[in-house]
């Protein structure tokens, strides 16, 4: 009788990689269904903001605690009268009360109330009948502009020992459009972008009001300093 031959028999093959990944593996990062993700925490800051928007008192009284005195140092410095600022300063606030609700965050709170205030200073003046220079008025060349110079860059003929009050008296007698940016960058500190931002105009402009600003100054303070001299 033949002899059989033995049948060869195959082994197993393994399990792909690919099979035993997806019999094995666990989905690193997403949550199990249960589980509930903590809602974003606002900053203590835009906390206060959003109560005060939703009707808090507190929240808004906070908010005045804040802002009152840079609000009060723009409407001093623009008129020139304490007893107005005070009077500006809190029709600022009470225009804020009545229009925070529509702030949505385009730009940073204290930019935003600012415009506002600067608003309330414009409209103050022109009941007054004070002469505003406008922003595109101050783009036009004009014959004192003087030497060209690096917009923005610190004028160094401003700094150094100089007298306080004939700063002071330098700087009120500026019209009102120069004295507004100037006080803006040079005495507040907002940058030209966030300045734009509050009048509506381009950094340009900006940039070439302070420019004129400081060149009023600077020719206001010589001359403060030659009639001193004289005496």
């Amino acid at each position: 009788m033949p002899r059989s031959r033995s049948q060869k028999q195959t082994p197993e093959a393994p399990a792909s990689d690919s099979t035993m990944e997806k019999e094995s593996a666990v989905q690193v990062g997403d949550p199990a269904p249960d589980t509930i993700l903590p809602a974003p925490q606002l900053s203590p800051d835009a906390e206060i903001l959003a109560r005060a928007q939703a009707g808090d008192h507190h929240a808004f009284a906070h908010l005045y605690s804040l802002h009152k005195r840079r609000i009060y140092s723009l409407c001093l410095r623009m008129v020139g009268n304490v007893a107005e600022a005070e009077d500006l300063t809190q029709e600022a606030f009470l225009q804020l009360h009545r229009k925070i609700g529509t702030f949505r965050g385009d730009s940073a709170f204290s930019t935003w109330l600012h415009r506002l205030s600067i608003n309330v200073v414009l409209m103050h003046l022109r009941k007054k009948g004070l002469p505003l220079m406008s922003l595109d008025e101050a783009m036009e060349p004009s014959y004192d502009d003087g030497p060209g110079r690096s917009f923005g860059a610190p004028d160094l003929s401003l700094t150094g020992s100089i007298d306080r009050l004939a700063l002071e008296r330098a700087v009120a007698a500026l019209p009102a459009g120069y004295r507004l940016i100037f006080v803006l960058h040079d005495v507040e500190g907002f940058e030209h972008n966030e300045i734009a931002a509050m009048l509506d105009c381009s950094v340009g402009n900006s940039k070439s009001q302070l420019h004129k600003a400081r060149l009023k100054l600077r020719d206001a303070l010589r001359l403060s300093l030659r009639k001193g001299d004289r005496r």
